[in-house]
């Protein structure tokens, strides 16, 4: 009796073992088959695609054939198993062999933050654990954004804004390209050089576009809000850019009547009002006065410098010319120049030249003396 159950016993035990050797390796079955894959746990963001390089290892002396599938695989993936660029349901290897097969995984965009776990499963024969970590909370929307949305200039530039528009759905949008701006402001879309108003983006995918805006002229000095809008009948996204007009700069140099002539006698001085007019929509500083002369001429200006003149804004210059001493009775041309470092303005002056009254006086005395000269003759002289 005790050795029948001797026997019995150390067979339980040998069926036990085995059986708790077999369980304890759920990769590998009794053929010692074996699914390897380098990379068994990873982190991915929503809507990416995951690319397994599996290995089906087979470890005995015989072909081994196997059903593949995947399973646990979370609601809304997709999956793909590819071998030799078909797709596989089936793979046979050879004795001491293995082989290659490609398992490529779609996360969803529109997912949960968190952990997912699913197993590639040759039937019968071996179990591929896999685990993926999404970082993110997924979405299902469009983005529409800019590197840089702020950007300064004059009212006479044309400002290019770099934008990215990213279509995070499962389809392929055709999106309507819009900005709501007021009326005299123009805002153009480029893609691919080209401009659009509307434009094609595959699913998962991001597009390029250029968004290029000009203000409408005498646009004021200040900040402008400029919204752009990308949309769909079933999804849309906007952002906003901002131009910062730093305002126009002219200037104009004339006198309070518009008159731009005078006159002067040779080596006198005739002194002008001029207006200096800030005919722009930014503040002007620094404004010098210099003038263009005849030979032998001079002009000074009081003030010579205007330190600073406000948008709208005239001040007022007095001007005085004095002619050259050996200047010939006719018309003179005087240029005077109003100059910014951003804008100058340049005024042309007639100046009539008259002869001195001193000399027209000692003309009538000339004159005078010699109709006295001839009569003294005739009286001297006449009665002989």
């Amino acid at each position: 009796m005790s050795k029948s159950w001797g026997k019995h016993v150390s067979f339980v035990l040998v069926f036990v073992l085995a059986m708790m050797a077999w369980g304890s390796s759920p990769s590998q079955a009794a053929g010692e088959v074996t699914l390897y894959t380098p990379y068994t746990s990873i982190s991915v963001t929503p809507g990416e695609s995951i690319n397994y390089s599996v290995d089906l290892i087979n470890n005995t002396s015989s072909v081994q054939e196997a059903a593949l599938s995947v399973r646990g695989l979370p609601q809304g993936w997709e999956y793909q198993l590819t071998s030799g660029g078909w797709s596989i349901q089936q793979i046979a290897v050879r004795p001491d062999q293995s082989q290659s097969m490609s398992l490529q995984v779609e996360v969803p965009l529109e997912i949960d933050k968190g952990t997912y776990r699913f197993q590639l499963v040759a039937d019968g024969k071996a179990t591929l654990p896999l685990t993926v970590e999404v970082t993110e909370q997924g979405t299902f929307k469009t983005e529409l954004t800019s590197d840089q949305p702020n950007m300064e200039g004059s009212a006479s530039s044309s400002f290019t804004f770099e934008a990215n528009l990213r279509n995070r759905t499962a389809e392929k949008q055709l999106y309507a390209l819009t900005a709501d701006v007021a009326q005299g402001w123009d805002v153009q879309f480029m893609v691919d050089g080209k401009a659009v108003t509307s434009v094609n983006v595959d699913e998962n995918a991001t597009k390029e576009i250029q968004i290029q805006v000009k203000p409408p002229q005498g646009v004021k000095q200040g900040s402008y809000s400029i919204p752009v809008k990308a949309s769909t009948n079933a999804t849309s996204a906007e952002t906003t850019l901002e131009v910062v007009i730093t305002g126009t700069y002219a200037v104009e140099l004339s006198t309070p009547t518009g008159l731009l002539s005078t006159d002067v006698t040779a080596g006198g001085e005739r002194k002008l009002t001029l207006t200096v007019n800030n005919t722009g929509s930014a503040d002007l500083r620094d404004i010098r006065l210099r003038a263009n002369t005849p030979l032998n001429w001079e002009v000074t200006f009081e003030p010579e410098q205007i330190t600073k003149l406000e948008a709208g804004g005239t001040t007022e210059v007095t001007a005085t010319i004095k002619a050259d001493k050996q200047a010939i009775a006719g018309d003179y041309v005087v240029n005077m120049t109003a100059s910014a470092p951003e804008a100058t303005s340049e005024a042309q002056f007639r100046v009539a030249v008259k002869t001195s009254v001193l000399w027209g006086w000692i003309g009538v005395l000339v004159i005078l003396a010699v109709i006295a000269g001839v009569y003294y003759l005739f009286r001297t002289y006449g009665r002989r």
